[in-house]
């Protein structure tokens, strides 16, 4: 058994670290970035397919953001990466859009 595995899962968990903490300790003004890039900068905008209380999105298409309560490490990850039809935003937000709406969808859905 390699140790390639689990050395790179490590590097994924840190790598993820800086995001859940962010979170935690958002402040306001990313608070309310993370909420346009949610309702307006995201092309598409996350609230045409996700449901969240907060942002009024009551859309059937991808999870119910509010029952799935994601961290915002996992949050970030699938914007960056995508989530089976959940297209990649990687090339289209900075990464400061994606710390942020990561940060706000972990608050506002209380994963926090």
């Amino acid at each position: 058994m390699t140790r390639l595995p689990y050395l790179s899962l490590c590097a994924a968990l840190f790598a993820m670290a800086p995001n859940a903490a962010l979170a935690q300790d958002a402040s306001e003004e990313t608070l309310q970035l993370g909420k346009q890039v949610f309702l307006e900068a995201a092309e598409p905008q996350c609230a045409i397919c996700h449901t969240l209380a907060d942002a009024g999105s009551t859309a059937e298409i991808g999870p119910i953001l509010d029952q799935l309560k994601p961290d915002a490490a996992r949050t970030a990850n699938a914007v960056r990466n995508g989530v089976g039809v959940m297209p990649a935003y990687a090339d289209t937000l900075s990464d400061e859009q994606i710390v942020a709406v990561a940060a706000y969808v972990a608050q506002a859905s209380g994963a926090n």
